[in-house]
């Protein structure tokens, strides 16, 4: 690609901060060659993002105005303001900025924009004669499931049965989902999310009215399922490469530091299930339970459950008295980075989340899969069957887990002598010298660039190899 000739791309993506945040991370990753940004995204947000902007000469953000909607409280603006029940109306809201995003677009005159949801953008991008981009913070492996036109036009009435199976030319066979998922995701089909659009509705015209898809991952990972997203819907599907976060600038607070400090390498079992995972009360002191029962050293970084204030309140009786000394259960927010790479860490519970996995893949720590929604339990699939790199816990036909079996999976996974133990840590072990292999992570970010350019000089990229975008 041309060094003189930096694209400027605009970015407006769902106003989640797992999202908001990982359009910055790639926006850093694009900034760092050139590219210039425009960043929309509303004041609560840029607050909070702004300290993360690598490149502030290159990324500007737009601040926006969220409009109030009925049921909303005061100043909500993103998911973070509301309970997850309300999440619905904070896309109503983002809905009703559209015709301001499109004022903001006329003026800015990017070459590019980057969305998710807003399956409104296409049209406006066209009219604007914009090309826009697709950019999923998911994983391909659960888009490709649910939501390719194989899936989609099978209506919304599909049977539990129907949905345990792959579609037609999925990739893996072995990836499925389990009967309580499947009713779960039967009954996402038929959700509205925002303005009275069904959820799968509103995600479907996202991803067949753009110009192009893209992921946040690798083709080493997921190719064979990118590669099925691009043949159903006759586009272009780019990968951004692996999701490598740079080191942390400040260090572990003292208190995890001095606490991790006191045990033996590779001896800590670390669980946390992300910024927005709330578990019912039933499920949480399962999970306790489940690392007292293990008999091994833990530290537990998780929310309090619902209806409850704080996570001492939750726990079982007796608990701390129990685990005094080799048990630490924090309800705030921790620097995962800095615990995953603490040499203590041997074993890391996880909700499958694409960002702690992302963080995981690249540290020393043992993966036990706990998934809770959506792409998460695509995700445990793919790294629990396809790829090998973890042990799922096991769970009931209500999709409950009990003690025994988050102390089982924990147990295989910290067992030198195990033989999938020792497979799940050879397959982890190649998969992270793969992903941390020095040319990595530029290559794909390079050539995501060029392909980024070819598609605004209106070049056809569904005529290059699909392995075009492969890291040497």
């Amino acid at each position: 690609m041309d060094s003189s000739r930096s694209l400027h791309i605009a970015m407006y993506p769902w106003l989640a901060m797992g999202h908001q945040t990982a359009f910055l991370h790639l926006c850093n990753k694009l900034a760092k060659r050139g590219q210039r940004i425009s960043f929309i995204t509303p004041k609560s947000a840029q607050a909070i993002l702004e300290p993360f902007n690598l490149h502030p000469d290159l990324i500007t953000f737009v601040p926006i105005t969220v409009p109030h909607v009925e049921g909303l409280p005061p100043n909500a603006e993103t998911t973070a303001d509301v309970p997850y029940p309300l999440q619905p109306h904070i896309m109503t809201a983002m809905d009703l900025t559209k015709d301001e995003i499109e004022t903001f677009i006329s003026d800015l005159k990017p070459d590019l924009i980057f969305y998710d949801f807003t399956h409104w953008m296409p049209p406006l991008a066209k009219r604007l004669g914009i090309k826009c981009v697709h950019y999923c913070t998911a994983s391909s492996v659960m888009l490709a499931y649910t939501l390719t036109p194989a899936r989609y036009y099978q209506g919304n009435d599909l049977s539990e049965s129907e949905l345990m199976e792959p579609p037609e030319g999925y990739p893996d066979a072995s990836i499925k989902l389990h009967a309580h998922e499947a009713r779960a995701f039967a009954s996402k089909r038929k959700d509205t999310f925002g303005s009275n659009v069904l959820f799968y509705d509103r995600q479907f015209i996202a991803l067949k009215e753009a110009d192009v898809l893209a992921y946040r991952t690798c083709r080493e990972i997921e190719g064979p399922y990118m590669d099925y997203l691009g043949k159903q819907f006759n586009k272009p599907v780019l990968a951004s490469g692996p999701v490598i976060l740079d080191p942390p600038t400040s260090d572990l607070e003292e208190k995890f530091a001095t606490w991790l400090g006191g045990f033996e390498p590779g001896s800590v079992v670390y669980c946390c299930f992300g910024s927005e995972c709330t578990l019912r009360s039933n499920q949480f002191q399962e999970l306790l339970l489940g690392l007292e029962l293990t008999g091994m050293p833990f530290l537990a970084a998780v929310k309090p459950p619902s209806g409850f204030e704080s996570v001492e309140a939750a726990m079982p009786e007796g608990f701390e008295e129990r685990v005094q000394g080799r048990g630490f259960v924090y309800g705030g927010w921790v620097l995962q980075q800095l615990i995953l790479a603490h040499p203590s860490l041997g074993c890391f519970i996880t909700h499958c989340g694409s960002g702690s996995l992302s963080e995981a893949l690249v540290n020393n720590c043992q993966l036990v899969l706990l998934p809770n929604v959506g792409d998460q339990i695509l995700n445990a699939r793919m790294m629990g069957n396809n790829l090998q790199v973890g042990v799922e816990v096991e769970k009931d036909d209500d999709g409950m887990y009990s003690k025994e079996s988050v102390c089982k999976a924990v147990s295989i996974v910290m067992d030198d002598e195990n033989e999938t133990s020792k497979k799940v840590r050879d397959n982890h072990t190649r998969l992270r010298e793969m992903l941390l292999h020095k040319d990595l992570e530029s290559s794909y970010v390079d050539n995501f660039c060029k392909q980024l350019q070819d598609i605004v000089d209106g070049k056809d990229l569904l005529t290059v190899d699909s392995n075009a975008d492969s890291a040497e």
